[in-house]
């Protein structure tokens, strides 16, 4: 089986292409470029190293949100036009879900945190028990407040990951009661390998959908659109 994963939820775009349980290759960029300019010559560059044709993968596994609204709108595009052309099924992966995913076997509890402005954070409570990924707090638009009150009631060790931390260290370091730890770089945002590994597995479980299905999931109203009904309010 082969996978190909894409992930322009945030200010990294990151591509990937698992086959049975095997990386074959990862391209991640973290740097100022717009998706719409990284995305399709990072895809094509993977699928000339890798000597695949893009035809013979069996699905394409797309970060579906929470994240940027340009960067997921983006995403969701690439992949509806690849899965068009080539009649190939969507596999939607939650953007929270794949970022927790990156630290696999853990015995902390996982916290990615997303930078969703406002001192709101997109988020979510994740476990690994018995090589089971366990969803305790489904991915979720919360303030940063609220979530280290969740974090203080559980009474866990916790582990952060996501473009969150360096927004919220200081004040998750004065707030929290329980031990808590930052993922290093290698694990502390994106990875297009986590959506495609997760992928897979949600395609095995028959969890996929055709191009024309698929839309992200922003969890929230953008700016604009709070900025329009704020003003329809006055």
């Amino acid at each position: 089986m082969k996978i190909l994963a894409i992930d322009s939820s945030s200010l990294v775009a990151t591509v990937a292409l698992v086959q049975d349980d095997i990386m074959v290759a990862e391209y991640t960029i973290n740097h100022k470029k717009t998706h719409s300019q990284t995305l399709l010559p990072m895809i094509d560059e993977i699928v000339k190293m890798a000597e695949i044709n893009l035809e013979d993968i069996d699905a394409i596994a797309v970060s579906g949100g929470p994240g940027s609204f340009t960067g997921l709108r983006i995403g969701s595009a690439t992949a509806k036009g690849l899965g068009l052309v080539w009649n190939k099924p969507l596999i939607h992966v939650p953007t929270v879900d794949a970022m927790a995913y990156n630290l696999y076997g853990t015995d902390k509890v996982i916290c990615p945190i997303m930078d969703a402005r406002r001192n709101q954070t997109y988020t979510g409570l994740y476990q690994f028990k018995d090589e089971e990924f366990n969803i305790l707090m489904e991915q979720c638009a919360i303030s940063i407040e609220e979530l280290a009150d969740k974090i203080n009631e559980m009474g866990r060790s916790v582990i952060f990951v996501g473009d969150g931390i360096p927004v919220f260290k200081a004040y998750l370091d004065e707030k929290l009661e329980v031990p808590h730890f930052y993922a290093p770089a290698h694990m502390n945002r994106q990875r297009a390998g986590a959506v495609a590994v997760l992928g897979e597995k949600y395609f095995a479980e028959g969890k996929t959908e055709s191009a024309v299905e698929h839309g992200p999931n922003y969890l929230r109203q953008s700016q604009a659109e709070r900025e329009r009904d704020e003003a329809l309010r006055k």
